[in-house]
């Protein structure tokens, strides 16, 4: 009977994935918003009945594929946070990092741009929420660095969100970037690592 149970589990879960792994390539040329669970379901080649076993909505569909997408970033972000080295070399290990989550994620992070302001509230709600543990994360890093010392909490947080927030930057500016010109990368990392060095002189002398 648990052998039963566990093979009907493994093809539930399955179904589930393959629903996902549908809605993110149809995602790939429209919004959410406008996506029809008969599309996503059609795709899958299961009845549409089949997809209310998996998800309430196609607004909980996208809560899920926000889990999938940004949960596949904390191993880059503590990657990041916990490099060592003078500075400068930290920053471009982070835009390294970025550009190799972007060439191998490239539809997750193509997802999580376009519908970080999209008109799905639930799943703008959840890339915030993702977010927010991602600049309380970078936060506690940093709250370890020697250079912090007499930091308030609040700028702190500040300070991790402005990483987050140029993570997210460089990401995007990355996905428009793939299927150009090797120049075009080479351009879009070089402004990245400016940009964030600019963010660390600023830390550098805040407290000045």
């Amino acid at each position: 009977m648990s052998h039963t149970l566990g093979i009907r589990q493994a093809q539930k879960q399955k179904t589930r994935q393959a629903l996902l792994d549908a809605a993110l390539a149809l995602l790939e040329d429209q919004s959410l918003s406008s996506l029809g669970l008969r599309e996503v379901t059609r795709a899958v080649g299961v009845a549409p009945t089949a997809f209310y076993r998996h998800f309430r909505s196609t607004a909980d569909l996208g809560v899920a594929l926000v889990e999938e997408a940004l949960g596949s970033l904390h191993p880059m972000i503590r990657n990041i946070v916990a490099s060592a080295g003078e500075s400068d070399r930290r920053i471009e290990r982070a835009v390294e990092l970025i550009a190799d989550h972007v060439e191998r994620y490239p539809a997750h992070v193509r997802f999580i741009s376009r519908e970080r302001h999209g008109g799905v509230q639930p799943v703008r709600a959840a890339i915030q929420d993702q977010l927010a543990l991602f600049g309380e994360e970078v936060k506690a890093a940093l709250a370890q660095d020697p250079v912090s010392e007499g930091w308030q909490d609040d700028d702190l947080r500040m300070l991790a969100h402005l990483y987050v927030d140029q993570m997210l930057v460089t990401a995007s500016l990355f996905l428009e970037a793939l299927e150009g010109p090797e120049d075009a990368r080479r351009q879009v990392a070089e402004d990245a690592i400016r940009r964030m060095r600019l963010i660390t002189l600023g830390r550098e002398h805040w407290l000045d």
